[in-house]
């Protein structure tokens, strides 16, 4: 195998674009590895692991770009750099020569675009936390996509904001929609009165798109960051995100949506809505959890979502009609010895909703997400088991699978040749950001596995019709390899225990 390493010093490029990279790169056909991504020392110590030379990089930094390409042979690394240089520098060449270079200071940017009002910092960890403290100075709102960044500094970060009256949405913040701009990974609804306010990047998109689906518009979708809900950083963002949008009069109900929360921040945050009406949709809340009066608590995203839709006076959609008759087709010729789920997911709100359901079901399931520290990986050979494969271990020198799907086909494969396997749910998460066409590289596996003989293969499409992939055309491509595909996250776990236990009827449990 070649090597190849090439460095481009002082040009930085952010992580979405990094990952366009990588994508383009590993989509050329014998590629064996790939990266495009900034010299941080996490990401040199990654290729060092991968068998690559690093003398390169001596001297570099998280402001130089690299290029790194393992194949058999010289003309496929030429292939790939050609094009990962193209979906990295291809607009801005194909534009030529332009009077005015790119900002390189924030200072800059906003000399030349003064009406700014929110800054979206996408650097390593270990600089975030002071480019949102300088775009705080400038007077903008964050959106702090970086991960890595501590605690502490998140905490300040948002006890500043508070006292100038801005938002610090993040760390780890994905998504968000202001104005009608979506920002991160988004999806394309309908401008309504309903707001959605998310520790959980996956669930404010599901909760943004099932809202648009069943005819309630969005007015904002303000994302926090994963911990917002913990005992430590107490709500912050969250309890300022909730009065902002009580008080403003475009929006007539919030829908707040968080992995378990601390109970003690989650009763505070639900409060802070006063008149407005409030659904949380908590996910793994502890049972008997008593919320504060006039706000209204479930336990999945499909269930907020419904409840607010509720709220608001909307007509109450069907969810489950018709996926007893699915099951009970796909169940028929399934060997009896097939008896276990896997859940492949791209999205972490939605895998941990799904062990949330599953277990209910089926008992313990094991995750590097898990519900209870016991459970975690390896466990035994005969347990269900649902991956988050967005985590770091499954994303380490590679694209996130919302991006590119190749982690997840491979692990696919491997799950799909497993005979004791009945169901595997598959996420597939649509909008800005991800993949232009998911279905194009994951039904064709899909359907060689289902045409074998293999395990059911349960599919959510998460998106809408207007999203660039368009969530029906997507639909129609797993319902064509032979997939059950269905409405929502939550009926996709359902529907897959209801496989695993023969009990049909599951799917379209309450």
């Amino acid at each position: 195998m070649i090597h190849a390493l090439f460095v481009h010093r002082e040009t930085y490029v952010d992580s979405v674009v990094q990952l366009s990279g990588t994508r383009a790169m590993l989509g050329v056909e014998g590629v064996d590895w790939a990266s495009a991504a900034m010299a941080t020392p996490h990401n040199v110590a990654t290729l060092q692991s991968e068998g690559f030379a690093v003398d390169e990089l001596a001297g570099a930094g998280a402001n130089d770009l690299f290029l790194a390409v393992r194949a058999a042979t010289q003309a496929i690394v030429d292939a790939a750099r050609e094009a990962g240089e193209a979906a990295l520098f291809g607009t801005e060449r194909e534009r030529g020569p332009v009077e005015e270079t790119p900002a390189r200071t924030l200072e800059e940017a906003l000399r030349r675009q003064p009406d700014t009002n929110v800054a979206v910092i996408s650097v390593p960890g270990d600089y975030a936390a002071l480019e949102a403290h300088k775009a705080l100075t400038a007077g903008l709102h964050v959106l702090l996509f970086s991960d890595n960044v501590s605690v502490d500094d998140e905490i300040a970060l948002k006890d500043r904001a508070s006292e100038l009256g801005l938002l610090v949405m993040g760390p780890g913040a994905g998504t968000a929609m202001l104005g009608g701009a979506c920002l991160g990974f988004a999806n394309v609804v309908h401008p309504g009165r309903v707001a959605v306010v998310a520790a959980a990047g996956t669930g404010a998109q599901e909760a943004a798109t099932l809202l648009d689906r069943w005819g309630v518009g969005v007015s904002q979708v303000v994302g926090l960051g994963g911990r917002d809900l913990s005992a430590r950083v107490g709500g912050r963002m969250a309890l300022a995100a909730i009065r902002g949008l009580a008080a403003d009069r475009d929006t007539d109900a919030v829908l707040l949506v968080s992995k378990p929360p601390d109970v003690g921040v989650a009763r505070e945050v639900l409060a802070a809505a006063g008149d407005t009406p409030l659904v949380a949709a908590l996910i793994g809340v502890p049972p008997g959890f008593a919320a504060p009066a006039g706000a209204t608590v479930t336990r999945t995203l499909e269930a907020g979502a419904l409840a607010t839709v509720r709220a608001v006076g909307g007509a109450w959609p069907d969810v489950a009609t018709g996926l007893t008759e699915q099951v009970q087709e796909r169940i028929a010729d399934l060997a009896d010895r097939r008896t276990l789920v896997r859940g492949l997911y791209s999205g972490g709100t939605l895998c941990y909703e799904s062990l949330v359901l599953l277990s209910e079901v089926l008992g313990d399931v094991h995750s590097n997400t898990p519900l209870r520290p016991e459970l975690g990986l390896p466990g035994p050979r005969n347990a269900h088991i649902c991956l988050d494969l967005g985590e770091e271990e499954y994303t380490r020198g590679r694209p996130h699978p919302m991006i590119d799907p190749q982690a997840r086909i491979e692990l696919l494969r491997e799950v799909g040749a497993d005979p004791e396997v009945a169901a595997i749910v598959l996420d597939v998460v649509l909008g800005h950001g991800a993949h232009p066409d998911p279905a194009a590289e994951l039904a064709p596996e899909c359907a060689r596995i289902t045409a074998g003989g293999g395990p059911v293969i349960v599919v959510y499409v998460l998106g809408t019709d207007a999203d660039p992939q368009n969530r029906e055309r997507q639909r129609a491509a797993f319902t064509d390899a032979g997939c059950l595909v269905t409405p929502t996250a939550a009926r996709a776990a359902l529907a897959a225990a209801a496989v695993a236990r023969r009990e049909p009827a599951l799917a379209e449990r309450e």
